[in-house]
């Protein structure tokens, strides 16, 4: 069962402002290139790619508090770890840390995600619907002991 992952990539040029520093908007996209690679990782795909209605996971909450500065050409690490699987959506903990030259880390934000599984009904309404077996057989809340981890573990 899949319960964490840490990603890996570097800060390109177009993520930042003038002053070198990586828009706050960015963050968001980190947290969902871990969840991307997430779902690779325990073999789901995160988009349909079946026929029928249009299936996906929307956001019902995201936040990101940051704590240091990211510039252009720095690398990052971001850790997710599912916090809760429920019914209808699953609940995401991420940390982003910029990896130093001298081989540690600082942390550059934490942040928080509930995505829900859903369909576009025709007409465009959104409706939340069961998680998948697939998703259920494969994904799980991680154990205590990784939710408790000092940052930077």
């Amino acid at each position: 069962m899949h319960y964490e992952q840490r990603s890996t990539r570097k800060i390109e040029f177009s993520e930042t402002d003038m002053a070198g520093l990586v828009h706050f908007s960015n963050y968001f996209r980190y947290m969902e290139t871990a969840e991307r690679d997430f779902f690779e990782s325990a073999g789901l795909d995160l988009i349909q790619t079946e026929a029928g209605p249009l299936r996906g996971w929307p956001r019902t909450r995201a936040e990101c508090k940051f704590s240091a500065p990211l510039h252009f050409g720095d690398t990052i690490e971001i850790h997710l770890a599912v916090v809760a699987v429920k019914d209808r959506s699953l609940e995401y903990r991420f940390r982003i840390f910029r990896l130093n030259e001298d081989g540690s880390r600082t942390q550059a934000g934490k942040g928080h995600l509930t995505t829900i599984h859903a369909e576009r009904l025709p007409g465009g309404e959104l409706r939340s619907i069961d998680l998948p077996a697939a998703v259920r057989e494969r994904i799980c809340a991680a154990p205590a002991a990784v939710l408790a981890r000092p940052a930077g573990l």
